[in-house]
């Protein structure tokens, strides 16, 4: 069954985009094609499940919105891509772990479309890229490594956090957020593309802190938002495919 992508546009409110996706999710049934929502967010920090407060700073005049979605913190807002998935997962034939796998997939094939290397980091789902040379295709040490392997384990001293994930050189340039209700994909994922990125000095990222958020435009790579969403929904459309 084809996937349809709906634009919602730019500049729309969170609520009820949000409230949106819960009804559409409510009222679907094994018939109903999956979609995709792209659309830009106005100012807006949202909080996952298991979100705590002490990760948001100083909010200022930007709304905080509890959410059902994993994870912690994360900002939304002008020149960033927000895509949401809204898939039958059971009708696609693969489970959560491969989901999260397929949108993170897309998401660097996007970056690579502009010339850019994503990267994955063992333990902290969305997409990195390296400061200091972002079209670099070296292997991070950081990266998941298939079970059996030996992990990866930042040197004492270097500054890297020994328990959780390891961020050092890094930036984070796409973030994701995912629920699944009986078998049914909603929040998504969002691709900074030319942001303001001052809100997220006010948040832990994601619940990290000192992790480093960037955007193309910081990493020297000029696009458009109508260029970035158009590559990064049709990837999307591509790798989530049964």
């Amino acid at each position: 069954m084809d996937m349809s992508l709906r634009s919602l546009g730019r500049a729309v409110d969170y609520e009820p985009t949000y409230a949106a996706m819960q009804a559409f999710n409510a009222a679907r049934t094994e018939s109903t094609p999956d979609e995709l929502w792209i659309c830009e967010h106005l100012p807006v920090y949202t909080q996952g499940l298991a979100g705590k407060t002490e990760h948001i700073f100083n909010p200022g005049n930007i709304p905080v919105v509890q959410t059902n979605r994993g994870g912690q913190v994360t900002y939304h807002g002008p020149g960033q891509v927000v895509v949401y998935p809204l898939l039958d997962l059971k009708r696609a034939g693969y489970f959560v772990k491969e989901y999260v796998y397929r949108i993170e997939e897309a998401v660097i094939r996007t970056l690579m479309h502009f010339g850019v290397t994503g990267h994955r980091v063992a333990g902290a789902p969305g997409i990195y890229v390296r400061l200091d040379d972002p079209t670099s295709h070296a292997l991070l040490p950081q990266r998941p490594v298939k079970s059996g392997a030996e992990p990866f384990r930042p040197a004492a001293g270097s500054g890297a956090n020994l328990t959780g994930p390891d961020f050092t050189g890094l930036g984070k340039i796409a973030a994701l957020g995912i629920k699944v209700s009986r078998n049914c994909t909603y929040h998504g994922v969002a691709l900074n593309v030319a942001m303001n990125l001052e809100p997220y000095l006010r948040i832990n990222p994601c619940g990290y802190s000192g992790l480093r958020t960037v955007d193309l435009f910081t990493i020297g790579i000029s696009v458009s938002w109508d260029e970035a969403a158009q590559v990064l929904s049709h990837k999307l459309a591509t790798y989530l495919a049964p």
